[in-house]
């Protein structure tokens, strides 16, 4: 056998690990891509700070808060009790719901505790039906410590059927971006780019979660923003090569920035494996805004929020530049009125257009 010299020995050396960081950025397991229609949507952005959110319910109280460390208005649970966004339009048996997240706690615990997140099949006019086990059915699913547990149970099976958990802690003080992905009786649960959950079976069979549940007891005080349920299953593949065009709101930025935002990658590596899997193909991306703010700085944005997507596919997936182009329309293309908080959120979008 042949013996490699030592710059050669060497280059290969300090060229793995290059190798290896690529190929794991390429094969992550954070694959969260948020459905296709927006159905509701609340970043407290119009509420008055001290109040209750309008959309929510509760049996207990909360209130609209800020935070120096983190930009924006929260929604502040101070109470024990349930905590349930009243979605008006219908659920389906496939949809995501993804929201900004902090733990925070009374005694200055290091780690999440007494917080409980449910999936229920049941009546949103009687938040209390089944009492201790909430609906006809139902998940819950809950942060303690350094592990995340989770119990199923329905009418049908007389109470609690099945239950597990996970490695995970939810750190006190810190930001988490959360997402559930509910395909029929599957649940995958997310915190920023780690998958948590992968239930085939979480969900029990016959039922349909329509209601969104977080529990909390009187020792903590969580806060939310940037809570968003979509419903319908992402099929960007048979969208772009059939129709022709993609409308995505899985891409996600800061405020008032052309920033990609960490949980937005699982959508731009899917257009990439399309555009990979078809080269042939070239594509515009537009980006759209709603009509908060100036009409020249929206136009402004959208046309840089589009390069920041054709330059992740370049630098990212070596998608080459000449099957990209970009623009931005500003909020001169809107989906519809930009009269409601929820109407604003579907015309906030990234679009990818076939060429």
């Amino acid at each position: 056998m042949k013996k490699l010299s030592m710059p050669v020995f060497i280059l290969l050396l300090f060229s793995l690990p290059v190798c290896a960081q690529e190929e794991d950025k390429i094969v992550s397991k954070f694959d969260f891509i948020p459905g296709e229609k927006i159905i509701f949507f609340d970043d407290f952005a119009t509420e008055n700070l001290g109040d209750f959110p309008v959309q929510w319910n509760t049996n207990s109280s909360g209130e609209i808060v800020t935070i120096a460390k983190y930009p924006g208005r929260w929604f502040q649970m101070k109470g024990g009790g349930f905590y349930i966004p009243e979605a008006r339009e219908k659920m389906t048996e496939n949809y995501t719901i993804d929201f900004d997240f902090i733990t925070l706690n009374k005694s200055n615990i290091e780690y999440s505790y007494g917080l409980t997140f449910l999936l229920v099949s049941g009546n949103m006019k009687d938040p209390n039906e089944g009492g201790a086990i909430p609906g006809k059915a139902g998940l819950k699913i809950s942060p303690e410590y350094d592990n995340v547990s989770w119990t199923n149970y329905s009418e049908k099976d007389g109470g609690y059927k099945n239950s597990g958990g996970s490695s995970f802690m939810f750190k006190a003080g810190e930001k988490y971006h959360i997402a559930f992905w509910i395909q029929k009786q599957r649940l995958r649960m997310y915190a920023n780019e780690t998958k948590i959950l992968d239930l085939p079976r979480g969900l029990i069979e016959d039922y349909l979660y329509n209601i969104f549940r977080i529990e909390t007891n009187d020792d903590i005080t969580p806060m939310i923003t940037n809570f968003k349920i979509a419903a319908g299953l992402p099929d960007m593949r048979n969208k772009l090569l059939t129709e022709g065009k993609i409308i995505s709101y899985g891409i996600q930025f800061d405020i008032n920035s052309d920033k990609i935002k960490p949980e937005s990658y699982a959508t731009v590596k899917e257009i990439a494996q399309v555009l990979k899997e078809n080269p042939a193909v070239k594509i515009k991306i537009v980006g759209h805004t709603d009509s908060d703010g100036d009409d020249a700085l929206n136009m402004d944005l959208s046309k840089r929020r589009a390069i920041s997507v054709k330059n992740e596919l370049i630098k990212t997936y070596g998608i080459e530049t000449i099957r990209l182009e970009t623009d931005g329309k500003g909020e001169s293309v809107p989906l519809a009125p930009n009269d409601n908080i929820l109407n604003k959120a579907k015309n906030r979008r990234v679009e990818f257009i076939k060429l």
